[in-house]
């Protein structure tokens, strides 16, 4: 059975059920390798039978958790709690998907389906002193249980390669079951989202733009918005990284790019400072959804012909300088948030744990890379990545690290910010950059 006494306030990767014949040796090097993997575990530590119900503590548990494996050991259906937390497993299993991984410990899965062996006596001692519907149901999710594909132990070899093989089985099964970070399911964007989501849908809203530093998730946002409302576009685009675009390949060669794709022709060749009859003319006969990604300069949005764009089209700019969009006549501009604590923990915990929680013996850990991000989504996910199946001593290790150098990603992401910025605006920022020089900084 598995703990009563552990806290269920955290996300568990793994729900452990097991008997007591197998505590000491099997299960228990199960466990450390469980938790050598650094996945957190809910297990029992009382070896009390704790009576017909399962304690909502289990149950909590079992709920808290992303995946349950269950050791079926010859005298496994005997215990009254573990036949009631198998039956809420597969109750959770088949109405919310919870994965199961079910081990047939020396025991033959054909008797587990058919209720057959040794487990044949339990079931039939259990029915002359148990309510025949609770037997029941016990009867049916046992069944169950015994239909899922799990690893059958048997003495063909050690049982060192088998708790591998369960190890390696689980860790792929929680990578593939992971929520997923799509453009619906974004951290800490849903809000902002919603809002701007609203704006598109006004009539005397055509140029929005989408205002903050580098790295803070301007374009995480605009892709979030263009894929909710392409549908309702007949022509759509995202241009990414229009300044770094237009410093490779210049702005005419970019704009005939763009024009090509919105008009569906193969080569467009305007050499050209505005763009002539007929291109104006069938630009304003359609409706165009575009996304002009890092735009450094107001003349690149209007050298793109957006003013030729037909009615009710929708133009979103993201720009780290709140003055281009202005200068370039947007007509709403939202300054993009930074997550606070607890969306930055769960973005975090997506890249370093492939989870949306941290493990509990990373969790202090964990805080300290969350607060040195300052909610920055980019420098969440570069620490995030960088940590992932890495070791306690490892993560430790970095953020000793981090005390002295900034992580080279983000420290790049930084520098073209300031990049970006006009020549006093640069001396300003040097400035006040050189009065903090000495200051202690905690992490």
């Amino acid at each position: 059975m598995a703990s009563s006494s552990s806290s269920c306030s955290t996300k568990h990767q793994v729900f452990l059920s097991f008997r007591g014949e197998t505590r000491f040796n099997f299960t228990a090097h199960l466990l450390k390798a469980l938790k050598d993997k650094a996945l957190n575990v809910f297990f029992d530590e009382d070896t009390l039978e704790i009576g017909e119900q399962l304690l909502p503590a289990l149950s909590q548990g079992i709920a808290a958790s992303n995946l349950s494996i269950i050791v079926l050991s010859k005298d496994y259906a005997s215990s009254k709690s573990c036949l009631a937390e198998v039956s809420d497993i597969m109750d959770r299993n088949r109405s919310e998907g919870h994965i199961v991984l079910p081990i047939f410990y020396h025991v033959d899965p054909s008797n587990v389906r058919n209720l057959g062996g040794s487990f044949k006596t339990s079931f039939e001692d259990h029915e002359s002193k148990r309510p025949t519907d609770e037997v029941k149901r016990w009867t049916d999710a046992f069944a169950k249980v015994g239909k899922l594909k799990g690893i059958h132990i048997q003495d063909n070899k050690s049982e060192t390669e088998y708790i591998q093989d369960i190890v390696d089985d689980v860790t792929r099964k929680l990578m593939k079951s992971a929520p997923r970070i799509t453009s619906e399911k974004l951290v800490g964007i849903d809000d902002q989202k919603k809002m701007l989501l609203g704006l598109i849908e006004q009539a005397d809203i055509r140029v929005i733009g989408f205002w903050g530093m580098g790295g803070i998730g301007k374009t995480t946002l605009a892709n979030a918005v263009f894929e909710e409302v392409s549908p309702k576009f007949e022509c759509r685009l995202f241009l990414k990284d229009v300044s770094e675009k237009i410093k490779k390949q210049g702005d005419e060669s970019l704009r005939n790019e763009l024009l090509s794709k919105l008009l569906d022709e193969k080569e467009i060749c305007i050499d050209t400072p505005s763009i002539s009859y007929p291109y104006q003319d069938r630009l304003n006969n359609i409706k165009v959804l575009l996304v002009l990604d890092d735009v450094s300069d107001p003349d690149q949005i209007d050298f793109m012909g957006v003013k030729y764009f037909g009615p009710g089209s929708k133009i979103i700019v993201t720009s780290r300088d709140r003055q281009v969009l202005g200068n370039g006549r947007a007509n709403h501009i939202h300054e993009v948030k930074k997550l606070n604590k607890n969306d930055s923990l769960q973005l975090f915990s997506t890249f370093a744990f492939k989870l949306l929680n941290p493990v509990v013996d990373f969790q202090d850990l964990s805080c300290k890379f969350v607060e040195y991000a300052q909610g920055s989504p980019l420098a969440l996910k570069v620490l995030g990545s960088n940590l992932y199946t890495k070791s306690k001593n490892e993560w430790e290790s970095e953020v000793d690290k981090l005390k002295q150098y900034v992580e080279p990603k983000i420290s790049q992401i930084l520098k073209s910010s300031l990049d970006g910025l006009g020549e006093l605006e640069k001396n300003i920022f040097l400035d006040v950059a050189c009065f903090f020089k000495g200051e202690k900084w905690i992490l």
